[in-house]
């Protein structure tokens, strides 16, 4: 975990200059998000990046923590965020150590579990912190179907341009979300091909 904290800490103000790739999907993942906060809940973003999801849907819950391994991406987080009264936003990597189990209405986790060193732990992980009742709702780039981008990431990783990623088909990421106790409610593809694959999940009551 320390390399991926290293590599995002040394990417973390180019990543912020990036504009989303596709804006439409982008939309659509917030408003199906949205659909299953309510004013009240608790929420908890992990990989929250530069903070902008977070800032997006902070009119949709009652509070929201957002919590990343890169120290770099929390500071500018919290300095784009520093009137949003809130959200929080605290350093954490998958293992949400900081964090008790069920304290969660929700939990976020978008272009995330293709970069987790492990990622059935923080599935797992994930689950612990909801409360029962509470929805995981993530959105991840698969990858595994591509037989260009493989040798290429592996490349740049190896020349440190690129950080730890998991090749993964959308019904890896599913299994994974099933075996950690979660119960799928919806899924779908809000990107090109299965490049933006969303997944709710319910923990059971």
């Amino acid at each position: 975990m320390t390399t991926n904290a290293v590599f995002w800490n040394k990417a973390a103000r180019g990543y912020a200059k990036r504009p989303v790739a596709d804006e439409a999907a982008y939309a659509h993942t917030l408003d199906r998000t949205r659909s299953y906060l309510k004013a009240t809940d608790k929420v908890l973003e992990a990989g929250c990046g530069t903070g902008t999801t977070a800032l997006k849907l902070a009119d949709a819950a009652g509070e929201i923590v957002a919590t990343d391994v890169a120290s770099e991406m929390i500071a500018i987080a919290r300095e784009k965020g520093k009137d949003a009264a809130k959200v929080r936003f605290e350093v954490a990597d998958e293992t949400l150590k900081p964090f008790d189990a069920d304290t969660f209405d929700a939990v976020l986790a978008f272009n995330l579990i293709h970069l987790v060193p492990n990622p059935p732990n923080a599935l797992r992980r994930f689950h612990d912190v909801l409360k029962p009742g509470g929805f995981f709702i993530s959105k991840t780039p698969c990858l595994g179907g591509s037989v260009v981008l493989k040798p290429i990431i592996r490349v740049m990783q190896f020349v440190g341009k690129a950080p730890f990623v998991s090749f993964l088909r959308p019904d890896d990421v599913a299994n994974m979300v099933e075996r950690a106790g979660l119960e799928i409610v919806e899924r779908a593809n809000h990107n090109k091909g299965t490049r933006g694959h969303f997944i709710v999940a319910r923990k059971p009551l």
